[in-house]
């Protein structure tokens, strides 16, 4: 693959058409800067992200807003299947990024809840770097702790918004809030 392949998303996939669109019937907005969601539960998301020119700042590194939109839905899908698909709202994200990735790296991605209240919820979602010989997480580039308001009234036209999240999300387990 040639650096124009790499930096446009061209070449080999790395994960499965169903991945794919998995990831665009769930966010529209993760699909179109290339993030695949893989795990989709109320303990745990993770998902994968190929760093291209789309989600690059003009130093051809990950976008920190690119990091914060990725912790934003993945806490906002965990919340709102923790809270048993009732709304939910972002009300405070704040992140720390500890270094870069660039084009052409794979960037992997996990949402845990730290807290799983009546009112509140609070979501911890860690970034690393892929380790290209093992395929596992290589350095962590960010760490975002997402606070969000849950068990908001679902408006009567917006009562199928979660049927897709229904349709992915595994058999909810017993939801221990744990570190990551």
């Amino acid at each position: 693959m040639d650096d124009r392949q790499r930096s446009s998303g061209g070449g080999a996939p790395s994960s499965s058409d169903g991945s794919k669109s998995k990831t665009a019937e769930l966010d529209p907005v993760l699909h179109s800067i290339g993030f695949e969601i893989e795990e989709v539960s109320p303990a745990q998301l993770t998902g994968r992200l190929p760093v291209t020119d789309r989600c690059c700042q003009p130093f051809k590194v990950l976008h920190g807003g690119v990091s914060a939109l990725v912790a934003e839905a993945l806490a906002s899908m965990g919340a709102h299947m923790a809270s048993g698909f009732r709304r939910v709202a972002g009300v405070q994200l704040s992140i720390n990024h500890f270094r870069s990735a660039a084009v052409g790296d794979v960037v992997l991605a996990r949402a845990a809840p730290v807290h799983l209240g009546r009112s509140t919820q609070v979501w911890e979602v860690k970034l690393w770097k892929q380790d290209p010989s093992t395929q596992g997480k290589g350095a962590q580039i960010s760490e975002s702790r997402v606070t969000l308001l849950c068990n908001l009234p679902v408006p009567d036209n917006l009562k199928h918004a979660g049927d897709a999240l229904m349709k992915y999300a595994a058999a909810k387990a017993t939801i221990t809030p744990s570190r990551l």
